[in-house]
């Protein structure tokens, strides 16, 4: 990195923002599970093709957003008792996504550590690789979308992200949560196996799991470090985008698309990056030389071309 951005923000300004609120986290939780339940339900009501693409979408939406909680969850930005933070947000978000908080983390913030460089595990894994490789078109980027939609790639990423989170280096005493995930595992297969709600599983978590849940979070992760950044500074290391409310739903749950914000300052919880992000504006160097996208849609697709 050549240049180092130098904030010229007030402490009594910024110190609020660091401020967690457990309350304000679960709920976040807890809309995202609703939301999941409604489209299940929805769908069951009125099961057509058309009634379960759409119900896939929205639990693989949901399940992208659980992700973005256990993100900040990593941070230690959910419960000040990080033993009941890291149990908690496994029960909740991260065993049903087939892992665990304490793997996660250690490749996260060793990502954190090394932005963007040969120690960065998240930019090794992802330099030379196809769908990470731009400038393409947007046909290109679009048929990368569907190979998710018919579970090809998702499979793959699914296969590729347990490889990448099951480091030898885990420390022995964490391993111990381990029987916290075969008790989860055993207990959620026997209900599924006594209820008769195999097909269920299948229907509304497994396959949206491998199709819609993995194509929302590798949007993510080329709109977050991929496309055009210069990688010269602080500010053009990664990239904030700015979302409408329906690609807020859909593509940046939870405020994750002010990435640069959450680079700048990881300690700062999700609900406070818009605050963040106002009060980092009117510092000139930011204004000028940050990496700031209009949408989606309407600029992140012109920006990988």
């Amino acid at each position: 990195m050549e240049h180092t951005f130098e904030h010229k923000l007030k402490a009594e300004d910024l110190k609020p923002l660091f401020k967690t609120n457990a309350y304000r986290h679960a709920l976040g939780i807890l809309f995202d599970w609703i939301v999941i339940a409604v489209a299940i339900y929805i769908c069951l009501q009125y099961f057509n093709l058309a009634t379960y693409l759409l119900a896939a979408l929205i639990i693989g939406a949901r399940m992208h957003a659980l992700a973005i909680l256990m993100h900040d969850a990593t941070h230690y930005r959910f419960l000040k008792k990080r033993k009941w933070n890291d149990l908690i947000t496994n029960i909740v978000t991260m065993y049903p996504l087939f892992t665990s908080i304490e793997v996660y983390r250690q490749n996260h913030l060793r990502h954190h550590q090394h932005l963007n460089t040969d120690h960065d595990p998240d930019w090794v894994a992802k330099i030379g690789v196809k769908e990470f490789t731009f400038p393409k078109s947007k046909g290109e980027f679009l048929w990368t979308l569907f190979t998710y939609m018919i579970l090809y790639r998702g499979t793959k990423d699914a296969i590729w992200f347990l490889q990448r989170f099951q480091s030898p280096s885990m420390k022995k005493k964490d391993k111990a949560t381990d029987w916290y995930k075969i008790i989860y595992y055993l207990m959620l297969f026997s209900i599924l196996t006594i209820m008769g709600w195999w097909q269920y599983f299948l229907l509304f978590w497994f396959i949206p799991y491998l199709s819609t849940f993995f194509m929302f979070q590798y949007i993510r992760s080329v709109a977050e470090h991929f496309g055009e950044l210069a990688y010269d500074h602080d500010l053009t290391s990664s990239r904030t985008v700015k979302a409408n409310w329906l690609e807020r739903f859909f593509l940046s749950p939870h405020n994750v698309g002010y990435h640069l914000e959450h680079h700048l300052y990881p300690g700062v919880p999700f609900y406070h990056l818009p605050q963040l992000h106002k009060l980092l504006m009117d510092q000139k160097e930011y204004s000028q030389k940050a990496h700031i996208t209009r949408g989606y849609v309407t600029g992140l697709m012109d920006e990988l071309g």
